[in-house]
């Protein structure tokens, strides 16, 4: 159970001891935990996480099967917000959508004024003045590795596409030299080693043509759509040279759904939200997530029925 089976594989290894138990029940239990226990921990989270300065986002598809007035081949969404590298106490947060427009973050989000690291989806783009989008360089040199893969080997050594893929991981050693820095002095030291390569590269990439949809032209576009959010991993010393955070935070729902495939209704996609969130943010602060859940489905009814206003605090 505790390995993220999903529940029509639980229902056939209990039937198979002769614990005649059922999905549909399974399914019942884990919405009245999510909805009643779980949910009023994952509010609580979003209020400090929204006070944060620096955020990662990222967001993947999920199938739907009952929606109302569309299809099940229909796309729906699971986005991610999390706290980054900075925060003593790390957030990660799940939130189900049935689209991928940028009002869904916007809402998520009001009252967050800070930076947002993101990868290239212009739905970012849209987010009101005070939230200021960084850019993932490793977006953009995971195009000009494409575009060098994309060639016959013999045609690879000494390409532009090389060229571009050599000022990228340049990039990203620096950071590694400065992984260990105060965010002052990182910031002092973005300026004086990696602003210098970043404009290099733009000029370079000025005196580089190539088909729009060859994968060098695809790098050379995203570069030069992406430069204004790009830079900004320049404005201050907490910020990332990449949105790995988020993207690392999103792959165990990306890894899950390779099991169970779809969610059958929107309230079961939303808890799937909620309990993912209690665990990835259990993770991400050392804690094992199963004696964390055994943990709050202990108190928090107790703490419910001795009428604790905000019992959900106690558990955070």
């Amino acid at each position: 159970v505790y390995k993220r089976q999903p529940l029509y594989r639980q229902e056939q290894e209990w039937n198979r001891v002769g614990v005649m138990l059922s999905r549909q029940t399974m399914s019942n239990w884990v919405l009245r935990v999510a909805e009643d226990w779980l949910r009023p921990i994952y509010d609580r989270m979003h209020r400090p996480l929204l006070q944060r300065e620096v955020l990662h986002a990222d967001e993947t598809t999920l199938q739907v099967l009952k929606l109302e007035g569309r299809t099940t081949r229909s796309k729906c969404y699971m986005w991610l917000y999390r706290t980054s590298g900075d925060a003593e106490h790390p957030i990660v947060l799940y939130e189900y959508q049935q689209n991928r427009k940028a009002e869904n973050a916007e809402v998520f989000l009001k009252g967050y004024t800070g930076w947002l690291h993101a990868g290239g989806y212009s739905g970012y783009h849209r987010l009101p003045e005070n939230i200021w989008v960084v850019g993932c360089w490793a977006h953009l040199r995971r195009k000009f590795d494409e575009a060098v893969n994309a060639l016959p080997k013999e045609q690879q050594v000494g390409c532009a596409a090389l060229e571009g893929l050599q000022y990228c991981n340049i990039l990203f050693a620096i950071e590694k030299e400065l992984t260990d820095l105060p965010p002052e002095e990182r910031y002092i030291q973005r300026l004086a080693w990696s602003k210098p390569v970043m404009d290099a590269l733009l000029a370079w990439a000025s005196t580089n043509r190539a088909a729009p949809k060859s994968a060098l032209g695809k790098a050379l576009y995203y570069l030069e759509e992406q430069w204004p959010y790009l830079i900004r991993a320049l404005e201050d010393g907490r910020l990332e040279l990449s949105n790995n955070l988020a993207e690392r935070s999103i792959k165990p729902f990306v890894i899950g759904r390779k099991n169970f495939l779809f969610a059958n209704t929107p309230r079961g996609a939303q808890s799937s939200a909620v309990i993912f969130s209690m665990i990835e943010t259990a993770k991400a602060n050392g804690l094992d997530p199963y004696r964390y859940l055994v943990y709050i489905l202990t108190k928090a009814p107790v703490l419910a029925a001795a009428h604790e206003p905000d019992w959900a605090v106690g558990l955070l």
